[in-house]
């Protein structure tokens, strides 16, 4: 958690692209769901890969097969998607700097060590805090906030446009499972 990678965000729009593709029941291939976001199907695979071993996604073998969310939107949260695509970090790591005071000539006194310090613990709560931010929102709560803000017509742009993928793979002969 101490930095929030490029990749939780690929994995959250791929998410979501998801959700709408649970609406018409398609599941959608890591290579549709680069090309969708303009980046490496390589890199969306990998992700998935994460996804997938969290639990978060599941594949779909077979024609029409792809990435299906593994429960419903309302039960993933921000948190598990994080956590599943960076592992779980701390937001700060104590390097116990407070006893290489110069004043303590290499033998900090006990009290200078002793216990959390109070910056560690200032990071403490602020990683508790924003881990309990990111555990309130689940996928469904930010699709939501995202067809807000979008025209009316996006949702369904994006569902025809992963709709229209499938019969696209058939006809070149591609695989038309998770890939």
């Amino acid at each position: 958690m101490a930095h929030v990678s490029a990749g939780v965000e690929y994995a959250l729009h791929c998410l979501l692209f998801l959700v709408e593709a649970e609406e018409t029941g398609q599941p959608a291939s890591a290579r549709d769901l680069a090309e969708l976001q303009q980046i490496s199907p390589e890199y969306v695979a990998k992700l998935f890969t994460k996804l997938q071993k969290a639990g978060i996604v599941v594949a779909r073998e077979g024609i029409g097969g792809g990435f299906a969310l593994a429960r419903p939107a309302n039960e993933i949260t921000a948190l598990e998607v994080i956590e599943a695509v960076d592992g779980r970090k701390a937001l700060f790591e104590c390097k116990q700097i407070r006893g290489q005071c110069a004043l303590f000539a290499g033998r900090p006194p006990a009290w200078a060590e002793d216990g959390v310090c109070s910056i560690h613990a200032v990071m403490i709560e602020a990683e508790k805090r924003a881990r309990e931010v990111m555990a309130a929102h689940t996928l469904a709560g930010i699709a939501g906030r995202a067809a807000a803000k979008a025209p009316k017509e996006h949702a369904g742009n994006i569902r025809d446009w992963l709709a229209a993928r499938t019969p696209q793979r058939r006809r070149r002969g591609e695989p038309s499972k998770a890939e």
